[in-house]
């Protein structure tokens, strides 16, 4: 683990008894840490309360989130421990319960790196689709059980994760059990950056604090208004669009920016090394 992170003081608070989770900061990035090694990290009702509760009260001067497991294990998905028999209603009210966590972190008010080892399974991996970016080590593999086990997606996958992989290959993995390994799902969109196994935090906290270099509204608009956008017709996203450049050209943030890059004080875009 980088010897950079520090335990983050939260003496009071709502982020002050959290024991599923550990929480660290290192300078503007909060990492945010699945603590159920024993249970493969799998989800519980408390563990997603947690989850929720860590996201909806990320720290003043937070510019980015990490969000990793402890353990072998990403997240092995649903604690099936925990499976009792609800009527309709009590399983449609706790799939909600699942959609109000994972939008609290696509929807965070800062951008979100995830890293991925081990199971990111079921519900681990509507998880971690809830990201913004997702860091994959050797050791992933990623699988959507849940026809085998009779039941369906319940976190949002039918959202998020078709979209990274588009409705074919969800059916897939859903109909036939199917498991996708590191490379397979880099391919696929899964991940954004593959790395050897133990290098996956290093690399998720250098992209955060990156990121948290950005403009704080800049990287406001981006995750906040792309989802959207993705919703509506063309015509109605790009008007969107417009309104979210204007927005954003306005902000001292930016106006500073463009001031370097005319005054040669930042960098220009360049081709990677090693690259024809």
């Amino acid at each position: 683990m980088p010897s950079r992170l520090q335990p983050l003081a939260a003496a009071s608070g709502p982020l002050a008894c959290l024991p599923l989770l550990t929480l660290q900061t290192t300078g503007p990035v909060v990492h945010v840490r699945l603590n159920r090694p024993a249970k493969r990290n799998s989800i519980s009702d408390e563990l997603l309360a947690q989850v929720h509760t860590a996201f909806a009260n990320l720290p003043a001067g937070t510019r980015a989130a990490v969000l990793s497991g402890e353990g072998e294990h990403f997240c092995a998905g649903l604690d099936l421990s925990e499976i009792m028999e609800r009527t309709t209603s009590e399983g449609v009210l706790h799939s909600r319960m699942w959609h109000a966590c994972f939008d609290a972190i696509q929807f965070a008010p800062v951008p979100v790196v995830a890293v991925l080892h081990g199971a990111v399974v079921g519900g681990g991996l509507e998880i971690a689709s809830s990201a913004h970016l997702r860091v994959a080590e050797d050791s992933t593999f990623y699988a959507l059980p849940e026809g085998t086990r009779g039941i369906f997606v319940g976190g949002g996958g039918s959202v998020r994760v078709s979209r990274l992989i588009g409705v074919a290959r969800m059916t897939d993995m859903m109909l036939t059990g199917r498991v996708f390994d590191a490379d397979e799902g880099q391919a696929l969109g899964f991940s954004n950056y593959r790395v050897a196994d133990g290098q996956g935090l290093a690399k998720a906290l250098a992209l955060a604090e990156k990121i948290a270099g950005n403009a704080p509204l800049s990287n406001f608009a981006i995750t906040q208004a792309l989802p959207r956008i993705a919703d509506l017709s063309a015509a109605d996203g790009m008007f969107m669009e417009s309104l979210m450049a204007g927005i954003t050209e306005s902000d001292d943030g930016a106006k500073e920016r463009v001031r370097a890059f005319l005054e040669k004080r930042a960098g220009k875009v360049a081709r990677p090394a090693g690259n024809p």
